[in-house]
């Protein structure tokens, strides 16, 4: 790349979210978010255990002992999703993210779409795809705009 070449802004904060992953200490999926209003960074997550809990890679993961497949039983897991991370260090910190752009490295679940429907998210970007029907449903209902990261 071009040093003399500026990102885009998707490229730009598409990288913090990509970054953010690499935190991530779940054993089947690196996942990372970051929530933006204004094109300032409000919150970052990852995937990965609460604070002071022990992470899947200490412990091992349920899901794979249990052979859940990815996409179900989204309780049978010691971590929190990115976004759900992303959204919680947000309130944590008494930060407003109501309006703003949801930067994440994967598709939202339901569980994670059906929170960012009420934290007033108005657009996600993501770069993977997620096999998840209802959350699409859910978020094309909802009006929240969604795009495909395209590098």
């Amino acid at each position: 790349m071009d040093p003399r070449i500026r990102p885009s802004w998707d490229e730009y904060f598409m990288e913090f979210a990509r970054l953010a992953a690499k935190r991530s200490s779940c054993l089947r999926r690196s996942v990372g978010a970051v929530i933006v209003r204004e094109k300032r960074v409000l919150a970052t997550g990852y995937n990965g255990a609460p604070t002071g809990v022990a992470h899947c890679s200490e412990t091992g993961c349920l899901r794979e002992k249990l052979k859940v497949p990815s996409g179900e039983r989204h309780e049978l897991c010691r971590g929190l999703h990115a976004e759900q991370n992303a959204i919680i260090q947000a309130a944590h910190h008494g930060i407003r993210i109501e309006g703003s752009i949801l930067y994440c490295t994967t598709h939202p679940c339901v569980i994670c779409t059906k929170m960012l429907i009420n934290a007033g998210i108005v657009k996600i970007v993501y770069a993977e795809g997620y096999t998840d029907d209802l959350s699409a449903e859910m978020l094309k209902e909802s009006g929240i705009s969604l795009h495909k990261y395209e590098s």
